[in-house]
């Protein structure tokens, strides 16, 4: 039976900052989890962290909905002060995002849940 292989080694990948030693780690459970869904006969998943555990997450669990990333969020700005990355972002297109309707996040919905 004709199978196909990629290998991306995660090394090679571009970072704005060096990694660390949990960078490494974390990489590494991802790979072997990666390995063991493969050679258990599972296709179409990708593994990740779910509320601690690392789970075989199915391709289409992943791409049933699209999440938008607010560039004018608070995390948004963690993530790029965290990586060193530069915001390319000048003040109109600012304004422009900040204009956009933003959905609310589950959070934030259960708590004006509560409040009511």
């Amino acid at each position: 039976m004709p199978i196909t292989l990629k290998y991306i080694d995660p090394t090679y990948m571009i970072r704005a900052i060096p990694s660390n030693a949990s960078d490494n780690v974390y990489c590494t459970l991802l790979a072997q989890s990666a390995v063991h869904g493969a050679m258990a006969g599972y296709t179409g998943f990708t593994v990740g962290l779910v509320n601690g555990r690392h789970t075989y997450i199915p391709f289409n669990r992943i791409i049933e909905r699209q999440n938008k990333v607010v560039i004018t969020d608070r995390m948004w700005a963690r993530l790029l002060s965290s990586t060193n990355q530069p915001s390319f972002l000048g003040p109109k297109a600012v304004v422009a995002a900040k204009t956009e309707e933003v959905p609310p996040t589950q959070l934030l919905d259960d708590a004006d849940q509560k409040t009511n």
